[in-house]
């Protein structure tokens, strides 16, 4: 079994391992699976993907994120500039609907809201502002309209995970109208990852709340 020191080596080593993340200015602490993350980087994209690095480590069970964004002068950009580079962005994006997401920008943090069909259009108009020059963080309060075709929304997830080489029984599904939530227990971050979205793919899923636990 794993100690804290363990599961903190092993976090820093794949942090240094990740291209896309400069573990120089990190620091990682671990207590009982869960893993803090401090410091500081460039860009909100490191900062994103350095979450998702130590999220991937076995035996982390949460990750909590305390690294600051610190942007070099020269990509210091006005909240005007990065509202008008986002508009673009989403504009150009073939899976967002256009028109639909609305952006307001605050001293570099974006925030974005609408309606859509489908979470994965969600998904894509966070991806496509947070690699923006500029930003230091993104809030997505874009919802997912109600449809009326989520009466069986609870078996399509039961059968689409059935399909999955992850599928384990230990997984609960529960669904109140287009509400879903999932319980139960998962042997790595990257299932519970593949479990949520998995049930975001759903016709009819609004919110999911995934409370797997990694075990």
């Amino acid at each position: 079994m794993s100690t804290d020191r363990d599961l903190q080596k092993s976090v820093l080593e794949e942090l240094s391992w990740e291209p896309s993340v400069t573990a120089a200015h990190m620091g990682v602490t671990a207590k009982d699976g869960v893993v803090a993350l401090t410091g500081h980087v460039e860009n909100y994209m490191e900062k994103f993907a350095a979450e998702r690095a130590a999220g991937r480590v076995k035996g982390v069970k949460a990750v909590a994120e305390e690294i600051e964004v610190r942007l070099p002068i020269d990509t210091n950009r006005s909240d005007e500039e990065i509202a008008a580079a986002a508009l673009n962005r989403l504009a150009w994006s073939v899976s967002v609907p256009r028109d639909v997401v609305k952006v307001r920008v605050e001293k570099g943090w974006v925030t974005l809201t609408g309606e859509v069909e489908w979470h994965y259009q969600k998904e894509a108009a966070e991806h496509d502002v947070r690699s923006l020059y500029g930003v230091v963080g993104v809030s997505d309060q874009i919802t997912i309209k109600t449809r009326v075709d989520a009466l069986h929304i609870r078996d399509d997830i039961m059968h689409a995970l059935h399909r999955s080489w992850m599928f384990d029984p230990a997984i609960s599904v529960v669904a109140t109208g287009g509400r879903v939530k999932l319980s139960g227990t998962v042997r790595t971050p990257y299932d519970r990852r593949i479990a949520g979205a998995t049930a975001w793919a759903a016709p009819g899923a609004t919110v999911v709340e995934n409370d797997l636990i990694v075990v």
